[in-house]
């Protein structure tokens, strides 16, 4: 039986999700600031689709990306090294976090849905004014071509979602986003579910217990106190 969360009610324990790789939790509640925050802290996170009430996950084993795994073909190393020159190519943060989240809305097929309902959205905007919510954004020619958006808590990254108007658009948003993680001693990004897409870049699965011990020691670090306008790949 999925336990039904009252307003105030707090989350039940993770290890309490049904035993598949899924992982519900729980259902109701609201996408108030203050109750996804204390979602991730916990390494949970909302998924629901348009008409559902809000569902709340915890996935097991848990999709990381460890940011000394990630993987870089060598195709997408020739297109960050030329975002190195390229005055066209610009990596910003928040610039545009509304247009990212919209992008990644959009149904990937003509008669596809999505989960980024307009709940979510609207969710997600309030984390971002709050400083709380991010988007790292990959501009040509200065139009928004790819993007990422998640949740930073501490020295942890949850990624929500990514798309792609051009060739490796999203992938060079998220490398820029890696090295900055590393910089900034965030040493893993949440992927929450598994993809082929995720494990070419390097994600892995681990066990949901070894997840929630690392995110517990991280999201009680100092947050990251100012993002930059534009991210830069090293060469090294």
């Amino acid at each position: 039986m999925i336990h039904w969360l009252l307003p105030d009610d707090p989350f039940p324990p993770v290890d309490t999700a049904l035993r598949d790789p899924a992982g519900l939790l729980a259902a109701g509640g609201d996408l108030s600031p203050a109750r996804l925050v204390d979602a991730y802290r916990q390494g949970i996170f909302p998924w629901f689709s348009e008409g559902d009430p809000v569902l709340w996950w915890s996935t097991d084993p848990r999709m990381v990306l460890f940011v000394d795994e990630f993987r870089v073909s060598h195709s997408l190393r020739k297109r960050l090294l030329r975002s190195i020159d390229d005055p066209a190519i610009e990596i910003r943060c928040n610039h545009a976090f509304e247009q990212v989240i919209a992008a990644c809305a959009a149904p990937r097929e003509a008669d596809g849905g999505t989960w980024i309902v307009d709940e979510i959205i609207a969710a997600y905007v309030a984390l971002h004014r709050l400083g709380i919510a991010h988007s790292v954004e990959t501009w040509i020619d200065g139009r928004l071509t790819g993007g990422l958006y998640g949740v930073a808590i501490g020295r942890m990254f949850y990624g929500e979602s990514m798309f792609a108007r051009a060739t490796d658009a999203s992938k060079i948003a998220l490398a820029h986003l890696v090295a900055f993680a590393r910089i900034q001693g965030m040493p893993m990004l949440d992927c929450q579910q598994q993809t082929t897409h995720l494990a070419s870049l390097g994600a892995r699965p681990i066990p949901r217990a070894d997840f929630s011990r690392r995110i517990a020691s991280l999201v009680q670090q100092p947050a990251i106190e100012l993002w930059p306008e534009r991210l830069v790949w090293s060469r090294d």
